[in-house]
């Protein structure tokens, strides 16, 4: 039987996720607690899912932004329709009167007394006419089709149950996880309205314009000296390195009017997956380095169950006296005069997390929330705990182990 166009729609949206994603069908399932043959079902339309959670928590996997997401719920609920018009049972055909095979046929009305032979030209009374029968005849004609009357009866009581039962679990379901609340959704035919406020990021910053570590799956010989601060972005995609430890993201968010503030009520993280820490080596990108400024932040656990961005001080000690610098407090007004910038340090010793930001705002009349992505990609940290853990050494070129470099005698 071939595909519904609508099914099918659906089945390239999720293979397209998958493609991108780059892993393979059991190694998503098991992020997403199916088995990796269910997975292979709907990316090939020969299974449409019950519930778009499974298919939400997949797109946020494989870094689906948000127009990504609802165009995804929209071909899941058409594919959906179409499942349920196929699996509703199609109504059973209800046989003729006069041509219904029975078993036991009753016993036929007895002969009327003699009379002239019928016409053997003439049609057979399939419906005679009730003021002309035989009054002392029995009306074994009508007892049939009040019995087959019962058929279409029960086929429609049969189809309201089906009908019930399916409204009860759709509305009994959620269709997205409680970790991912769906985005604002905009009436068919419109247009959302443009965001009051401009908002970028910076992902590869290091702690005091010098201090990082990455985690990098290749030996020391294959990998580069550290870069510049400036040119980390780059190192970091060309070796495939993971933030190692911690990872440090900047927003920064802008309105788009001096007069009209954008109001920025909350900050939430996010985690779409969990596995064990990378088994890789540690690279550090300095041999410790310190600063005068502490800029203020939110420090976020991701080994938490449910991690929260908390906001903390920063510190000046660059004039003879520590000042304190007062943590972000929600909250808060930008312009487009009036600028902020959030930090966000996000640390981890027991996973390698892939996570992401909301923020909530407010302007005008208007509310949202606004994903934070890496390029449209969570972001990734991974522990380093019992990493081996390399530093470079300038004067002869190679990356060195911590107890080497503690040896200079050695070198």
């Amino acid at each position: 039987m071939p595909k519904d166009a609508a099914v099918e729609e659906f089945a390239g949206l999720v293979r397209a996720l998958k493609a991108r994603d780059g892993r393979s069908y059991e190694a998503l399932g098991r992020r997403l607690s199916v088995s990796a043959s269910t997975l292979h079902r709907y990316c090939s339309g020969a299974t449409v899912p019950q519930e778009f959670a499974v298919v939400d928590r997949l797109a946020l996997l494989c870094g689906a932004d948000e127009e990504e997401r609802r165009a995804l719920e929209a071909a899941w609920t058409e594919a959906d329709r179409a499942r349920r018009r196929a699996a509703s049972p199609a109504p059973t055909p209800v046989p003729a009167v006069s041509a219904a095979p029975e078993s036991n046929p009753e016993p036929s009305a007895p002969e009327p007394g003699p009379g002239p032979a019928p016409d053997p030209t003439a049609p057979d009374p399939i419906a005679p006419d009730p003021s002309a029968a035989d009054p002392s005849a029995p009306e074994a004609p009508r007892a049939r089709p009040r019995r087959g009357a019962l058929a279409p009866l029960l086929v429609a009581a049969a189809v309201a149950l089906v009908v019930l039962a399916l409204a009860a679990a759709l509305l009994g379901h959620p269709t997205r996880t409680a970790s991912a609340p769906a985005p604002a959704s905009t009436a068919p035919g419109r247009t959302a309205a443009p965001l009051p406020f401009t908002w970028s990021i910076g992902s590869q910053l290091w702690e005091g314009g010098c201090g990082h570590t990455y985690l990098v799956d290749r030996a020391p010989r294959a990998v580069a000296p550290p870069p510049v601060a400036a040119d980390s972005g780059a190192w970091a995609g060309t070796h495939g390195a993971v933030h190692g430890g911690e990872a440090l993201v900047r927003i920064t968010v802008q309105g788009r009017s001096p007069s009209d503030a954008v109001v920025l009520h909350a900050l939430h993280v996010r985690v779409v997956d969990r596995a064990a820490p990378l088994p890789w080596n540690a690279y550090r990108m300095d041999n410790g380095c310190g600063g005068a400024v502490t800029p203020r932040h939110f420090t976020v656990d991701l080994d938490r169950p449910r991690p929260l961005a908390r906001p903390v001080d920063g510190l000046d000690a660059s004039g003879a006296e520590v000042r304190k610098i007062p943590a972000v407090s929600f909250p808060y007004k930008v312009t487009s005069s009036d600028p902020e910038e959030l930090l966000v340090s996000a640390r981890t010793a027991g996973c390698d997390c892939r996570w992401y930001l909301e923020l909530e705002w407010s302007a005008g009349g208007r509310t949202g929330t606004v994903r934070i992505t890496d390029g449209g990609k969570p972001f990734r940290t991974s522990g380093t705990r019992g990493r081996p853990a390399y530093v470079h050494d300038s004067a002869e070129g190679r990356w060195i182990t911590d107890s080497d470099s503690d040896r200079p005698g050695d070198r």
